[in-house]
């Protein structure tokens, strides 16, 4: 498998997050989105037609090229390699964890995402304080719904569910991780920070940091 990813892509970690735990090998095949190498021709025609970081390279896939999008890939993962499975088979469980999982993938993380913030900055003409502030209020809108569902599963970990890693650990670390390097203030939501805690020392959760890519850039 290779895997066409950007260091610092919360989307990327998330599925280099799930490669480790799996125990699966992989090439990474860097794509640096800071310089638009997502949006040139080669890579939209041939990789991803959505012109984004992750995409999966697998045999497996057909003649129909790499998959992009960073729960598809997880899912597409679960069915080929489903251990440990990361999106339950358990019907209630399941529901819960792509409930969580979502509220990071679709309300928290597109609105934030580096396209969004350069079409402030470089379109709209936004300060840097007001691009900053756009990103914290929308850190806190998002992480203030994590926090009300982990309390409301009301499991007491390590996990966002339970003993095990699952799709939500996934989503939540990295963007976490992402928030806490734009200098957001996370101290309202104790329960997600202690999952992250608590993942930073598991073997697959620093393999798939950022600072451990190929193409980590300081």
């Amino acid at each position: 498998m290779e895997l066409y990813s950007f260091f610092n892509s919360s989307t990327s970690w998330r599925v280099r997050i799930a490669l480790a735990l799996k125990g699966l090998d992989y090439t990474t095949l860097p794509v640096n989105i800071r310089t638009l190498a997502h949006r040139e021709t080669p890579y939209v025609s041939e990789v991803n037609a959505s012109a984004a970081v992750p995409a999966l390279a697998d045999d497996a896939l057909g003649a129909g090229g790499p998959l992009g999008q960073s729960l598809a890939i997880i899912d597409w993962l679960d069915a080929r390699h489903p251990e440990p499975r990361l999106i339950p088979a358990d019907t209630l469980l399941r529901a819960r964890v792509l409930e969580f999982a979502n509220l990071i993938a679709c309300d928290i993380h597109p609105i934030n995402n580096l396209r969004v913030l350069r079409y402030l900055q470089d379109v709209l003409k936004v300060t840097p304080q007001q691009k900053d502030d756009w990103y914290r209020h929308w850190i806190a809108e998002g992480m203030a719904g994590v926090e009300r569902l982990l309390v409301r599963a009301g499991n007491h970990g390590p996990w966002c569910f339970g003993a095990q890693p699952t799709l939500a650990d996934c989503c939540l670390v990295p963007q976490i991780g992402n928030a806490l390097r734009m200098g957001c203030d996370l101290k309202l939501y104790p329960r997600a920070l202690a999952v992250y805690e608590h993942a930073q020392a598991q073997a697959a959760f620093i393999q798939a940091q950022p600072q451990r890519q190929p193409d980590y850039i300081a």
